[in-house]
C-alpha cells in the first residue's frame, strides 16, 4: 500500500487537477502527521473477466476497517507503468521456451510505449535478464533477449524471485508498478519462505499478476499460492491450459493494466503500526456481476516503498 505523506490541502487540490507536477511531488513523500494519503490501484472486471474502463468516481466507495472513507482524488488515465517479468526457468520449463518468448513479446507489443520493463529469470538462482548497466528498458528486443538469456534447468526458487522483483521495482521512477510472475510455484530452492514472500508483497504498492504454468507443463505445482499472491495485491491470476492461451493471457494482462483506477483517501487512523483492512465496492448502472480487485489492506506508518 502506498502511503503518500503530503499536506492535506494538496491532497484536496488533487481532486480539481492532478498535474504532472503533482505526480512528481507524490513520488517524493514528506512525512507529516494527520496528512497521509492512502493510494489504491483498483481493477474492475465484468462477468467475462474483461477490465471495465471509464467508470465515474461516484461509482466507487472505499471502506477502511468497515468504515466508509471520502475519496479525495480519483484518476483513470492511462499512465506509463514500471513492470517486471519474473519468469520460471527451472527444469519444468525445459520445453516451454517458445511459450515464454511469445508471451513476453505479446505483453511488450500490447504495452504503453513509455512503459519501463525488466526481467528476472530464475531456477535455484535468481538472475537479472537485462545487461548490468540497465535497470529498465523500453526496448522489445532487449526484453526478449532477457527472457532467453539463461538456459533452463534446475530447481525452483520462486519466493526469492518474487521478493527480488519487488525490490527491483522500488528503483523505478514511474509511480504505477506491476509484477508479472510465470511459474508452477512448486518452490523447492528458496532461502525465503512462502510467508516471507506474501508479507513482502503485502507491504509493496505493486500490483501482481500471476500466470500458473503447471497445467501447460504438466508438472502440477501450487496454483493456490499464485492466486493468493495476485488477490492480496489487487492483481489477477491466470491458469492457462495451453501455450496459445498463455500467450493470450500475457496480452490480456497488458490491456488490463491500462484500464485500472487510482483512488486516494485520507485515513482517520494515525500511524499506529496496525494493519487496516481495505475494501472497495462499485455500483454502476448497466453493469452486473462486477468484480473488484484491490489489495486487502495496509500497515499504517509502515511502508517498504516509503522507507
Amino acid at each position: 500500500m502506498t502511503r503518500l505523506s503530503i499536506p492535506l490541502a494538496a491532497a484536496l487540490a488533487a481532486i480539481v487537477v492532478f498535474t504532472a507536477a503533482a505526480r512528481m511531488a507524490a513520488q517524493e513523500p514528506v512525512f507529516r502527521s494527520r496528512s497521509d494519503v492512502v493510494v489504491l490501484y483498483v481493477n474492475v472486471f465484468d462477468g467475462k473477466s474483461d477490465a471495465v474502463p471509464h467508470l465515474p468516481k461516484d461509482a466507487f466507495q472505499v471502506y477502511e476497517d468497515g468504515v466508509p472513507q471520502p475519496i479525495t482524488f480519483f484518476d483513470d488515465t492511462d499512465v506509463p507503468v514500471a513492470v517486471g517479468l519474473v519468469i520460471d526457468n527451472s527444469s519444468s520449463m525445459l520445453t516451454q521456451r517458445r511459450m515464454v518468448l511469445a508471451g513476453g513479446t505479446a505483453f511488450a507489443e500490447s504495452s504503453h510505449p513509455d512503459d519501463e520493463a525488466f526481467a528476472i529469470v530464475f531456477n535455484e538462482h535468481v538472475r537479472e535478464g537485462l545487461p548490468d548497466s540497465l535497470q529498465f528498458t523500453q526496448s522489445h528486443s532487449l526484453l526478449r533477449a532477457a527472457l532467453l538469456k539463461f538456459p533452463p534447468g534446475g530447481k525452483t526458487a520462486m519466493y526469492d524471485a518474487v521478493i527480488a522483483g519487488l525490490d527491483h521495482l522500488q528503483m523505478a521512477d514511474l509511480q504505477k508498478r506491476v509484477l508479472i510472475v510465470l511459474s508452477d510455484a512448486d518452490d523447492n530452492a528458496s532461502s525465503h519462505s512462502r510467508q516471507d514472500m506474501l508479507h513482502r508483497a503485502s507491504r509493496s504498492d505493486a500490483l501482481i499478476y500471476t500466470v500458473f504454468s503447471g497445467a501447460v507443463s504438466a508438472t502440477g505445482g501450487d496454483p493456490g499460492v499464485m492466486r493468493r499472491l495476485a488477490h492480496m495485491t489487487g492483481g489477477t491470476e491466470y491458469e492457462p491450459k495451453t501455450e496459445m492461451q498463455t500467450v493470450e493471457d500475457f496480452r490480456q494482462i497488458a490491456v488490463n493494466v491500462r484500464r485500472g483506477y487510482r483512488i486516494g483517501y485520507v485515513p482517520k487512523t494515525s500511524n499506529d503500526g496496525s494493519y487496516h483492512r481495505v475494501k472497495v465496492t462499485v455500483h454502476a448502472p448497466g453493469f452486473k456481476q462486477l468484480n473488484v480487485r484491490v489489495r486487502d489492506g495496509y500497515t499504517a506508518g509502515e511502508s517498504d516503498d516509503a522507507q
